[in-house]
């Protein structure tokens, strides 16, 4: 058994999306991270607003693959990068619906990230030695996570 300890809830603002079409690769969205929100017992503040983005990949089978890099600003004025990998995948007509702009039950599909952190901040400094991962939702906003650090 793989013990955590809570990072925080991260909420994104995702207002807009990109789509660039079918590349060699699968069908390539970016998807313009406009803001947000992370709290949790050790680290809470906001999402700044540039940069910040998501360049997601459809790939044939369906799984939809998230490179996602942005900046988070803590309540005492210190940045963090975060980065992360990680997939959402699930039935055809849940994905639909979610791609509709609905609100759809988290149990019925697949969604996971692996998060990295930087920062040259004294306070935070242990978060560049963190393993961390999540589990997300997808809202009509944007998407929530539970993030969580591997103890």
């Amino acid at each position: 058994m793989i013990a955590t300890r809570s990072l925080f809830e991260l909420r994104l603002q995702v207002p807009q999306v990109h789509d660039l079409g079918e590349t060699p690769l699968g069908r390539r969205r970016i998807a313009v991270v406009a803001g947000g929100e992370f709290q949790g017992e050790r680290l809470r503040g906001t999402v700044v607003s540039a940069p910040g983005g998501d360049w997601m990949l459809q790939r044939p089978d369906g799984v939809t693959v998230l490179d996602v890099r942005i900046l988070l600003r803590t309540d005492d004025g210190e940045h963090i990068s975060m980065a992360y990998r990680g997939l959402r995948h699930g039935p055809a007509e849940v994905m639909a619906r979610l791609a509709a702009g609905e609100v759809v039950d988290p149990t019925t599909y697949y969604f996971r990230m692996a998060p990295v952190f930087e920062t040259s901040s004294a306070k935070y400094a242990w978060i560049n030695k963190v393993v961390a991962i999540g589990t997300g939702r997808r809202e009509p906003t944007g998407p929530i996570y539970s993030v969580e650090e591997v103890l």
